[in-house]
């Protein structure tokens, strides 16, 4: 990225360019991206392909505001951490399944951010209702967060396994990775009847008070603990709630696309 990048990209997300690479900065950032750029998965229902290339990254999150998914989010935050002096590392987890079991390889990418003042963050924007704050690596115990109450712990092989409320909700590989390794994971989530993105559509941004998602045609705002759902009765009403809600200027409502079979069956 260079410098004209990087300022459209802090704008995007509302931040000033921090003095140095420090924990607090990190902490300021993270907060302002997940409230600022959507979790969605919308290119996969218009027809729009996923290029995880840093450029492409960055025109469609920063130039066309729009968001992404786990590799297109992490991919772009990526980018800007590492424009703005931090060290960071790219890494493979697999999602826990509602069998307890972890998917596959490559299912979702995640960040470790090395700060000036010390210290491994994990740093991840792209996992829809997850942490609002970076995590500390080096913690054991329960960290509390505006997303919930998170925990790290040890997992076999050098892994570690990341709770949410208690429920394990992905397994960290720690070695180090590139953004061209992801993309057998991206498409296999745009294409695999399996994947839960193929299933369904999700638009979904933190608020300051809680949290709105669209999902088809269905609009919930979160607040505190209250929940109010709107079901959208014309697909006038759908495009504008994306615009209203989070920034995105649509000229066709997205359909929950047919995934690819592939081997025909």
């Amino acid at each position: 990225m260079d410098t004209a990048q990087t300022a459209a990209y802090l704008r995007r997300i509302g931040v000033e360019r921090p003095a140095a690479p420090t924990a607090s900065a990190l902490r300021e950032l993270h907060l302002a991206h997940v409230r600022s750029v959507p979790f969605e998965n919308l290119s996969i229902h218009l027809g729009e392909e996923v290029d995880l290339t840093e450029q492409d990254l960055l025109a469609k999150v920063v130039d066309r505001r729009r968001g992404g998914f786990c590799y297109e989010l992490n991919g772009a935050f990526a980018a800007l951490l590492a424009a703005l002096g931090f060290e960071v590392t790219l890494l493979q987890a697999r999602v826990y399944g509602d069998d307890g079991l972890p998917g596959i390889p490559y299912d979702h990418l995640a960040l470790r951010v090395r700060t000036e003042d010390g210290g491994d963050r994990l740093a991840d924007i792209g996992f829809g209702t997850h942490s609002h704050l970076p995590l500390d690596l080096s913690e054991r115990g329960e960290q509390g967060d505006p997303g919930g109450t998170f925990r790290i712990a040890d997992a076999p092989g050098g892994d570690l396994d990341v709770f949410k409320d208690g429920k394990p909700q992905y397994v960290i590989d720690q070695r180090p990775r590139a953004l061209e390794d992801f993309v057998s994971g991206a498409w296999y989530h745009r294409t695999s009847p399996k994947s839960h993105f193929t299933q369904s559509l999700v638009c979904s941004l933190v608020t300051e008070t809680g949290r709105v998602t669209l999902g088809g045609n269905k609009l919930t705002v979160t607040t505190g603990g209250e929940r109010d759902v709107t079901e959208l009765a014309t697909d006038t009403e759908v495009l504008a709630a994306y615009e209203t809600h989070f920034g995105i200027s649509l000229k066709q409502v997205p359909q929950v696309a047919k995934p690819v079979r592939v081997g025909g069956r």
